[in-house]
């Protein structure tokens, strides 16, 4: 695990502190949101899909468990049976392979930390007041908040191989090592990853962005529709979206078949690369 979570404050601890990197003032200012773009070109609907099904090759795969912490317990209540079932699925799997990983995140966005104001611009300054907090960005329980959700955590033997780490932005790869590198696309290179299974939350944040990244990276990318839950009203746009442009969305029971019947541990380096940032094949 990289960084420590011992210095995570409440959001109104945080707003005590000095504030080195906030225009508090400007913070505090309204701002427009624009919920439609008029006039926009949607006059030609397109659909698109993955042209590829788990079954057609041998893979090697990981499970990415997206922000599955307890400050988000309200909103994964309905979700957790299936991503209990698919964590056993693929611990046992990885018992058997050495071409599959399970690897968990949780959000650590802090307050003040400077790292990228141009996500505080979008969701606007509710989340600096600890009275009437509204910000999805902020981690308002501070560290209690950050821990995986009991049922699905990690044990302490996979934290200390380094597969829970604190993320800080909403997609999974964007978090780096003391070389600049993405510290979750370094762990599965090292395995010679091409397959990644996306479950967690929030739909239409994290595990989109993440779904995107990945696929910029190279990586086959399957979101579990069922495994999967958000804050707001978006889930099945997210879903849509996602199985119209970068992943097939997929339910619990079909990843779990494909665990458990059709799974094929595949040649390190076959189809994806680790020598280049997009998962081109090496040589």
């Amino acid at each position: 695990m990289i960084e420590s979570d011992c210095n995570i404050l409440t959001l109104k601890q945080g707003l005590q502190q000095p504030r080195k990197y906030r225009d508090l003032d400007l913070a505090l200012q309204p701002m427009d949101n624009h919920s439609k773009t008029p006039g926009g070109p949607n006059q030609t609907p397109l659909a698109f899909w993955a042209a590829w099904d788990l079954q057609d090759r041998p893979r090697r795969i990981a499970l990415l468990l997206d922000d599955c912490q307890e400050e988000y317990r309200p909103y994964a209540g309905d979700i957790l049976p299936n991503m209990s079932k698919i964590v056993r699925t693929f611990r046992q799997a990885r018992a058997e392979s050495d071409g599959v990983c399970v690897a968990w995140s949780s959000w650590t966005r802090r307050y003040d930390d400077g790292i990228s104001n141009a996500m505080d611009r979008w969701y606007g300054p509710k989340g600096l007041r600890p009275e009437d907090p509204e910000n999805a960005v902020y981690v308002f329980n501070g560290a209690p908040g950050v821990k995986p959700l009991a049922e699905i955590a990690p044990t302490e033997e996979e934290i200390s191989a380094g597969w829970f780490y604190h993320g800080k932005h909403l997609d999974m790869f964007w978090t780096f090592d003391e070389q600049g590198k993405s510290y979750l696309d370094e762990k599965l290179k090292a395995l010679d990853i091409d397959t990644i299974v996306i479950v967690g939350l929030w739909t239409d944040e994290c595990v989109l962005s993440t779904a995107y990244a990945g696929n910029s990276r190279g990586y086959d990318v399957v979101v579990v529709g069922d495994a999967v839950a958000t804050a707001t009203a978006n889930q099945q746009r997210a879903l849509t979206i996602a199985n119209s442009t970068c992943a097939k969305v997929i339910s619990t029971d079909d990843i779990i078949h494909y665990m458990e019947n059709d799974f094929t541990t595949g040649k390190p380096g076959a189809v994806k690369g680790t020598r280049h940032p997009d998962g081109r094949k090496d040589g």
